[in-house]
């Protein structure tokens, strides 16, 4: 079996006394889209940076294609597809320009490059605007010439660092769209980090990080499978003492998170009834629903996924 294009090893980083990343490992196959989803400030930018060869693990391995970012990050840049949350594409420029500059620092001249960049804005819907300058664009079309310009060079990895930040519904579906109809044209291997829940839910593969500690790793049906059933959320009086009562009486534990009663049952919608009628008068609401990626954070963290959201 091939070697995994990303091998992460015990990878911890810290910036002076804080810890950013705390024993992180995981591995990502060749043709995966492979999420690192997390809140704001939980590691996902620093793990992202490290991939990117920016900066080195204060301790760890991280190889890609078999090459460590450590000891060989020339070599490591050569098979990667960088796109930053930060713009850089040059506006003042067209399209056309901004690929074919981005084709000269890899060496691309002449009928090679021209094929390659026709190739990329026909695949990404950039094709009537190759000769219009970049600042022209809508945030979702700049998002795409930043995707063209990191593909030019043809690198089996793309990495993205937050896509499809500030950007509308929209676009962000239709960025998403751009890159699934790519990896169907051609092998590529896609890691990106996100804090939009549900841009995990259509991954081959998640790796959810809280501050800095990787706390769950897998496909995300198979996360949401753990939990069990339904979720079911209880807003009411005495939350402590419900909670203690439900645990008593079926079993079941249920975690406190804002104020809010969070459990799961096998057949959710038969089981309100229940609780209605065993606490009467101190249940305000029930909502029902099956399992997401942010019942997972909460099942491994004990708390809700924005609760580390800063900017």
């Amino acid at each position: 079996m091939a070697e995994p294009v990303v091998v992460v090893e015990h990878v911890t980083h810290r910036y002076g006394e804080r810890v950013a990343l705390s024993d992180v490992t995981f591995e990502v196959n060749a043709g995966e889209v492979f999420a690192v989803l997390g809140p704001n400030g939980g590691g996902k930018t620093t793990l992202f940076r490290i991939l990117a060869t920016a900066v080195a693990p204060t301790s760890g391995r991280v190889r890609i294609l078999g090459y460590d970012v450590r000891t060989n990050p020339e070599r490591v840049r050569w098979y990667l597809g960088i796109v930053f949350q930060s713009p850089s594409v040059d506006g003042k420029l067209t399209v056309w320009e901004n690929l074919r500059h981005q084709g000269h620092l890899y060496g691309l001249r002449g009928q090679s490059l021209r094929r390659r960049i026709e190739t990329l804005l026909e695949r990404l819907g950039l094709g009537d605007r190759a000769e219009e300058p970049v600042e022209r664009l809508s945030g979702g079309l700049r998002r795409r010439v930043e995707i063209a310009k990191a593909l030019v060079h043809e690198p089996p990895l793309l990495l993205l660092d937050e896509p499809t930040a500030g950007l509308d519904v929209r676009a962000r579906l239709d960025l998403w769209a751009y890159l699934r109809a790519l990896q169907e044209q051609r092998p590529l291997t896609i890691v990106f980090t996100t804090h939009y829940l549900d841009e995990g839910e259509s991954c081959n593969r998640v790796a959810i990080l809280d501050r800095g500690r990787l706390v769950a790793l897998d496909a995300p049906e198979a996360l949401k499978a753990e939990i069990g059933g339904d979720v079911i959320f209880v807003e009411g009086y005495e939350l402590e003492a419900l909670r203690a009562e439900i645990r008593s009486r079926w079993g079941i534990e249920a975690t406190l998170v804002d104020g809010v009663l969070c459990l799961r049952h096998e057949r959710g919608h038969e089981f309100l009834a229940r609780l209605v009628e065993a606490f009467p008068g101190r249940i305000i609401s029930l909502t029902v629903r099956r399992p997401t990626l942010e019942d997972v954070f909460i099942h491994r963290t004990g708390h809700r996924f924005e609760e580390d959201a800063r900017s």
